[in-house]
């Protein structure tokens, strides 16, 4: 989850690169703007045809032997047992509202309709969530309160429904989603994930997911298992990812109302002492990915949670860590950057 200090806002708003558009152009576009005519969010077909009821429910026996994320530890939730991730098939959501600290395009003037699930899989040591994440906060619900989230989130205005670090609930999103539809959801579905996503599973939501919107944490997989929990594998797990994410949703860019409707919208977190490996991070996506792939650097890492324990992300970033990674952008040809300002 992307949170900016109002500092950070007002600066940001000084910035000239903001997916192509300036910033308060685009905010201007976004003024008293509804949803863009011709859009209709791919999950609706899949409705109508029953495919999309028949994908959750796929997935939900896949619980059985829990093999949701990259950690496939093969638990079966379906019988009560806790998976790596904290979470057994028991939905629980810590909250649900307009959010207006995403990006422009997700924000709009309604905001982005975020819901907090709780629990993760990557289990990172300097999460800002810690309390959701790894603490377990959130309330017990059902499939139909899922969708009645929703739905709810629809009628107070929100551009998108933003489910946030979805791998592990993801059976219970395709058949919330597939609830919510008969009732008129009509608004697309944000995948809003750390990028620890297995290629299968995203195979299995293809059509499903209008805009992905993950992480690209790490570069060097000695970092990833020292600051999230053993993963090694995750920047090449997460590589084929993002591959697979284009290949579905294909390159992201608003629409002529300043909202964004579909693509792959990268997030990059700067860290201190270049544990993220930005630099690698950006070559990669420079070199494997469309030039104009979206990608927001993040300036506004802060040691959360175990990270004073940690002698190398005990810090904030500096002006001039954020700079490099600004210059290494630019010099690596990437041109659909949403860059925040330093904090």
């Amino acid at each position: 989850m992307q949170v900016q200090s109002r500092r950070n806002f007002i600066k940001s708003l000084l910035c000239s690169v903001f997916a192509g558009v300036s910033p308060l152009f685009s905010s201007s576009l976004m003024k008293g703007k509804k949803m863009h005519q011709k859009f209709e969010p791919g999950y609706l077909q899949l409705h109508k045809s029953g495919e999309l009821k028949k994908r959750g429910e796929s997935m939900w026996k896949m619980m059985e032997k829990c093999a949701l994320c990259p950690r496939m530890c093969g638990v079966n939730k379906i019988k009560g047992e806790k998976g790596f991730c904290g979470a057994d098939a028991q939905l629980v959501i810590a909250s649900f509202n307009p959010h207006f600290g995403e990006e422009r395009s997700l924000v709009g003037t309604g905001g982005s309709g975020t819901i907090f699930l709780t629990h993760c899989s990557l289990r990172c040591v300097f999460c800002i969530n810690w309390e959701i994440s790894q603490g377990g906060e959130g309330f017990s619900r059902s499939i139909e309160d899922f969708a009645n989230m929703m739905l709810a989130l629809q009628k107070r205005g929100c551009h998108n429904i933003n489910v946030v670090t979805p791998t592990h609930y993801s059976p219970h999103i395709v058949l919330a989603l597939d609830l919510a539809a008969s009732k008129g959801l009509h608004l697309p579905l944000v995948y809003n994930t750390c990028g620890w996503e297995r290629v299968e599973i995203l195979k299995i939501l293809d059509g499903i997911v209008d805009i992905y919107l993950p992480d690209f944490k790490y570069a060097d997989g000695e970092k990833a298992a020292k600051y999230s929990s053993g993963a090694s594998a995750y920047p090449e797990i997460t590589k084929q990812a993002l591959l697979e994410m284009h290949n579905q949703v294909g390159v992201a860019k608003p629409a002529e109302n300043g909202l964004m409707y579909r693509g792959l919208m990268i997030r990059h977190l700067v860290m201190p002492n270049q544990v993220s490996g930005t630099k690698k991070v950006i070559e990669w996506i420079a070199e494997n990915l469309p030039k104009d792939t979206y990608l927001n650097l993040m300036s506004q890492y802060r040691p959360m949670y175990k990270a004073d324990k940690y002698s190398k992300i005990s810090r904030r970033l500096t002006h001039e860590e954020y700079t490099d990674a600004i210059n290494w952008a630019n010099e690596a040809g990437l041109t659909n950057l949403d860059i925040q300002g330093y904090y």
